[in-house]
């Protein structure tokens, strides 16, 4: 049986490609209970997001595509009320913070606009997103009547990076500075941090996941790894985190990183 097979509701960013739409494949092929999956993007009708539709329209009774900018709040508050339309009073087990940009350059080559550009996607949107749906995550971590933390009961889950990792920068800046993604990155694993302690009475489980180097638009075509095998691992991963790994940082494989 796939990995997170147990989850009843989940809600993807980034959905239209890559890594969210492997998590929507995955997810809606995997046997186990009904589910919705909640596969959001920001321009559901673009020829770029045919791909999803087709995977929807095949899942229809497990997939809903969704409108969603994380960059706009309006965009954000729309979703979150499809959403909370679709639950008709349920709780959302599952919040997948997966969508995000990538730039190149170094310190010297990144613009002010570049950096801001990587903040608004990859800090401000997850923090937007999170926000928006928490009313849902405290609604299934509520009704779940289950004690401890998981990803079935209540979790937020943030797609980082190894590049994001301070301890880690003498070992690859030189070849792959990708600077406002590293800076930005980084303050998305400084907000999962903050979601943990601010959440843990909620018991809504934050963790931070690496999805490898994979081969995707954002990762390019020199990378270790198809966009399936991340998935697969990471939602093996998902699957098992307790509250012993609230606030880890881990790979795809389960191991943990230095922050």
């Amino acid at each position: 049986m796939m990995a997170a097979s147990k989850v009843q509701s989940i809600l993807i960013t980034g959905a239209n490609r890559g890594l969210g739409l492997e998590m929507v494949r995955q997810l809606a092929e995997s046997p186990g209970p009904a589910r919705l999956v909640f596969a959001t993007c920001r321009d559901p009708d673009a020829p770029k997001s045919k791909d999803l539709q087709e995977l929807a329209k095949k899942h229809p009774k497990v997939v809903t595509v969704l409108q969603l900018d994380a960059t706009d709040p309006c965009s954000v508050k729309e979703a979150s009320n499809q959403v909370g339309l679709r639950l008709q009073g349920g709780g959302l087990n599952l919040l997948v913070n997966n969508a995000g940009v990538l730039a190149h350059g170094t310190l010297q080559s990144t613009s002010n606009q570049d950096m801001q550009d990587a903040f608004n996607s990859n800090v401000l949107g997850p923090m937007c997103v999170t926000k928006e749906f928490l009313p849902y995550l405290r609604a299934a971590a509520r009704a779940s009547g289950q004690p401890g933390m998981s990803c079935r009961k209540a979790a937020v889950i943030n797609i980082s990076t190894l590049l994001a990792s301070m301890a880690s920068v003498s070992q690859a800046y030189a070849f792959f500075p990708a600077f406002s993604y590293r800076v930005s990155k980084a303050g998305l694993n400084m907000l999962n941090q903050c979601g943990v302690e601010e959440f843990r009475k909620d018991e809504i489980l934050f963790a931070v996941l690496h999805p490898g180097w994979v081969r995707t638009q954002l990762g390019g075509e020199e990378a270790d790894i198809d966009a399936a095998e991340s998935v697969r691992g990471m939602l093996r991963v998902m699957e098992s985190l307790s509250e012993k790994q609230n606030g880890a940082f881990l790979d795809y494989q389960g191991k943990s990183l230095p922050w």
